[in-house]
């Protein structure tokens, strides 16, 4: 079974730091790219950064491009997400995707909160 676990989220101040993960089981995770997604209220869902397989082909949404860093590390089965400097816009829940040839899978996402 594909599972997708999201951790790491929380609140955290304007300019704070979160490192999100997110856990990988029932699959081979070094076939597959892994994407980061977030949505806020009201707001559709918007792609934030995605890694390729090996760790190379990395890529960010402009509004987050030079804060967020997106790294995987395969023999643990992990994908990660730091988050720098962060702004009340970043404010969502995140979730991790993979896209296989048996499915789409996400995770269930954890919610990020940037609030003074």
């Amino acid at each position: 079974q594909y599972r997708l676990v999201e951790s790491g989220g929380g609140l955290v101040q304007p300019g704070g730091s979160l490192r999100l993960s997110c856990a990988a089981s029932g699959f081979t995770l070094d076939y597959y790219a892994i994407g980061w997604f977030r949505q806020a209220p009201g707001k559709e869902r918007e792609g934030v950064s995605c890694i390729g397989a090996s760790g190379g082909d990395i890529n960010y949404a402009d509004s987050v491009k030079g804060r967020f860093t997106i790294s995987r590390d395969n023999a643990k089965k992990m994908v990660y997400l730091q988050m720098n400097t962060l702004k009340p816009e970043d404010t969502a829940v995140y979730s991790c995707r993979v896209l296989t040839s048996r499915g789409d899978y996400w995770g269930q996402g954890t919610q990020v909160t940037v609030s003074s």
